[in-house]
């Protein structure tokens, strides 16, 4: 039997996952799971709760792996998340949610994000995250004294399956707040939300 990749996406309607079998080069098993953003009234508002995209993916990966049958649990050998960008997971000293993630679709954080590009280097708007994190520390402050990390959707799925926070570069410009030459964090940008901010951001990794 040949190597097997489990592939997980999340996304904002729905997570999927499909097993695929390198030697025959071809998708074996496949599964996905629904689930709709949370109702409100307030303008612009899109959040979900990361709860929601955990149950789906242990579902989803499931009926991936019985659709391809046989022992295919145990010959995954590398697995493979992606996921919704710009999405504002915050987290606890002990990795516990706080509250529900803001979508990259939530525009309440408009605002801030038009006061933020007075002073980034490139502007953003209301779907990146560092809006989000300011939005989040103007109108929910028990939140934010509570905030000591911070993810992206499919980061915070990678820290459930594997117990480590990190990010990739790649996902981490569409937050804001890095020097994409350096590929470092930018602390003067990080300061523009809050002077403690850096030292909450996840490290950067390379892809693979």
């Amino acid at each position: 039997p040949g190597k097997l990749y489990l592939g997980i996406d999340a996304g904002t309607q729905s997570t999927k996952a499909l097993v695929y079998d390198a030697n025959q080069r071809a998708v074996v098993g496949r599964g996905a799971v629904s689930y709709e953003i949370i109702e409100s009234d307030v303008v612009g508002r899109a959040e979900q709760d990361p709860a929601v995209w955990v149950d789906a993916m242990w579902r989803a990966c499931r009926e991936a792996l019985a659709d391809a049958g046989g022992d295919a649990a145990s010959r995954i050998c590398g697995i493979g998340v992606s996921g919704q960008q710009h999405g504002l997971v915050a987290l606890d000293a002990s990795y516990e949610v706080i509250r529900p993630a803001k979508l990259w679709c939530d525009t309440e954080s408009a605002e801030e994000a038009a006061e933020l590009s007075k002073s980034l280097p490139v502007p953003i708007v209301a779907s990146f995250t560092a809006s989000k994190l300011l939005w989040l520390k103007r109108h929910e402050a028990a939140a934010w004294a509570r905030l000591a990390h911070v993810a992206l959707p499919h980061d915070y799925l990678n820290y459930v399956l594997t117990g480590e926070l990190v990010m990739e570069g790649s996902d981490a410009s569409g937050i804001g707040l890095l020097d994409v030459g350096a590929r470092t964090w930018d602390a003067s940008a990080a300061r523009l939300v809050d002077a403690e901010l850096l030292d909450k951001l996840p490290p950067l990794i390379g892809p693979g």
